[in-house]
């Protein structure tokens, strides 16, 4: 979709986008559903927000949206799986993200007329697909993570008690 309306949400969005995660960021470090934002260093913070709104418009407007979706939003994962952010409050600061950018588009009267409604609605479709993707993205990056991991340790483990087996071994 590539409409003057939602090329409209994207621009605002890009415009926008430090004021859109500065609001962001003030309702997270808040919210009850993401207590681990509370103590990120709001820099950090806003810095995850500001490199999400930068590249929405690029995701937003892609021919192939699972794919870049998968690119974005692996990082975005690794990132936060890296910070030890758990998945739901990923999941959550996610969402938050999505909220904030139409609450910023909505409050600015971006969409006046009965049309600029539907083609808003139009937009917000594409928003909600974009984010579906996100969503299973994250969550599969987190699922690679977290596997890779636990091996991880696994064989750690495996190799100190196969030391301290060596190590006891009578000699």
């Amino acid at each position: 979709m590539r409409s003057s309306y939602a090329t409209k949400l994207i621009e605002i969005t890009e415009k926008h986008a430090e004021a859109i995660a500065r609001q962001w960021y003030n309702n997270i470090k808040m919210n009850p559903k993401t207590p681990y934002y509370h103590t990120m260093p709001e820099g950090k913070a806003i810095q995850q927000a500001l490199n999400f709104y930068s590249r929405v418009g690029k995701l937003f407007l892609s021919d192939n949206p699972f794919e870049d979706a998968h690119v974005l939003f692996a990082q975005f994962a690794e990132d936060s799986y890296k910070a030890r952010i758990p998945l739901p409050q990923t999941i959550y600061a996610l969402t938050l993200l999505r909220r904030h950018m139409w609450l910023y588009a909505e409050f600015q009267a971006t969409f006046m007329t009965a049309v600029e409604h539907h083609h808003a609605a139009e937009s917000l479709n594409r928003t909600i697909l974009m984010f579906d993707y996100a969503t299973y993205v994250i969550a599969l990056k987190y699922d690679e993570l977290l596997r890779r991991e636990v091996e991880e340790k696994f064989k750690a483990s495996k190799i100190k008690g196969a030391i301290s087996l060596w190590e006891n071994t009578p000699k």
